[in-house]
């Protein structure tokens, strides 16, 4: 039987991975506590629970979050993917699979949240978004390249205590490429149905 609701709690519905939840929660529980004590999706890390290393980086509405930093009740309504919902099926996201080839992870902590971080840095490339070391934001400059030194400013909220950054770069950069091909190779096909 559910407790009953109280002033400083509430039953909540949070979308994960495609998947509706519904839990009593505190008003004060963050979405990683929700996630991780309450839903029991530990892919999700708990590191500094301040903001700060990024362990616990999560997709909100597509875009990056700190689940440690927001509260789960915030979080009602919107689309929330966790390293739990990044692979299809048993076939990994290219991400993965770069970080994978590549060797981006050492004891593996930081890497949920590397490769979550990751799916939204190549979304934020891909979407023109400059970042503090892009040389020309105007618009009309288009899309930078993603450089080594884009991908490090990008990712830097996420630390690595082993220190695999090396090849966390190299595999967003992998990743990177792989979505671009994919996306000119959709729009391609779409020209040539669109002719015939």
């Amino acid at each position: 039987m559910a407790p009953a609701p109280s002033s400083t709690s509430s039953a909540i519905t949070l979308n994960i991975n495609g998947e509706k939840y519904t839990l009593p929660v505190d008003h004060r529980t963050t979405l990683l506590d929700a996630l991780r004590e309450h839903l029991d999706l530990t892919g999700t890390k708990k590191g500094c629970d301040q903001g700060q290393c990024g362990a616990c980086t999560v997709l909100l509405d597509g875009r990056r979050a700190v689940s440690c930093l927001q509260l789960a009740v915030a979080a009602e309504g919107r689309a929330i993917t966790t390293i739990e919902g990044v692979a299809d099926g048993e076939r990994l996201h290219p991400v993965q699979q770069a970080f994978l080839d590549l060797d981006g992870y050492q004891c593996g902590y930081c890497t949920p949240g590397q490769i979550c971080s990751a799916l939204a840095v190549i979304e934020e490339h891909a979407a023109g978004w400059p970042s503090a070391v892009t040389d020309d934001v105007r618009p009309e400059a288009g899309v930078p390249a993603l450089t080594a030194e884009e991908i490090r400013e990008r990712m830097s909220g996420n630390l690595c205590r082993c220190g695999a950054y090396v090849s966390i770069v190299q595999a967003v950069a992998r990743a990177a490429e792989a979505a671009e091909a994919n996306a000119g190779a959709g729009a391609e096909a779409e020209v040539k149905e669109a002719a015939a």
